[in-house]
């Protein structure tokens, strides 16, 4: 482990510290967060979100980001597929319990998503988490590699942000055997459905919270799918 290393866990552990030294940091995110939660989306996947990334080339370069990085683009990005996770949230938690409600009798579901932890809780969010991971996941994961590759071809500058997203080319140079065979087939059904059952057990207040912790995770696999 080297001196960077220990800077980095320094530095988690003093952005952290606040919140479970002090009420008053701890209330006052609860607060932005009811109020702003979109906003708060933004800048928990921007910084999370980029920090996956930033130990996914820790591991494969042995830096955290060097000057092609990107670390203002990523950032950007990170943030407006935040807001979008946030949204798509709460739109899957809202609608699986209603649909499932009205096609299977799941009498009661809806409150109980709502409630304390119980089996039909559990079984709740496994439901939100399927469905969400099976439509909305594989559509958010290709669109975040496009942007990867964007920001790639202009060597991280900033002026990547300004430029036409070319769709068509991208995704004709993704590697779709990696893309599917592990992203999709391997870390949906084994990593991304029992993580986001988890997230939606939690308290609504944290539940994208956790799912931008999430994207530290998301960070060690691209890690590993640039190593395969």
């Amino acid at each position: 482990m080297k001196k960077q290393d220990f800077l980095v866990i320094l530095t988690v552990l003093l952005v952290l510290a606040p919140f479970f030294a002090f009420d008053a940091v701890y209330d006052t995110y609860l607060k932005w967060n009811n109020s702003n939660p979109y906003l708060l989306a933004f800048v928990k996947f921007a910084i999370l979100g980029t920090f996956g990334e930033m130990l996914a080339s820790r591991i494969r370069t042995g830096k955290y980001y060097d000057t092609e990085f990107g670390l203002c683009p990523k950032m950007i990005v990170w943030g407006l597929l935040g807001m979008w996770i946030a949204l798509a949230m709460k739109v899957f938690a809202a609608g699986v319990p209603a649909v499932m409600e009205k096609l299977f009798a799941a009498n009661g579901l809806v409150d109980a998503m709502q409630g304390e932890f119980s089996v039909m809780k559990l079984a709740g969010a496994f439901c939100i988490s399927v469905i969400m991971n099976t439509s909305f996941a594989p559509v958010f994961m290709t669109i975040h590699k496009m942007c990867d590759m964007h920001i790639a071809q202009y060597h991280g500058s900033v002026k990547c942000l300004a430029k036409p997203v070319r769709m068509a080319d991208l995704l004709s140079r993704t590697n779709w055997n990696t893309q599917w065979n592990f992203v999709f087939k391997k870390t949906i059904p084994l990593f991304w459905i029992p993580a986001h059952t988890i997230t939606f057990i939690l308290p609504m207040a944290f539940q994208v919270l956790f799912a931008a912790f999430l994207g530290v995770v998301l960070g060690l696999i691209l890690a590993i799918a640039a190593k395969k």
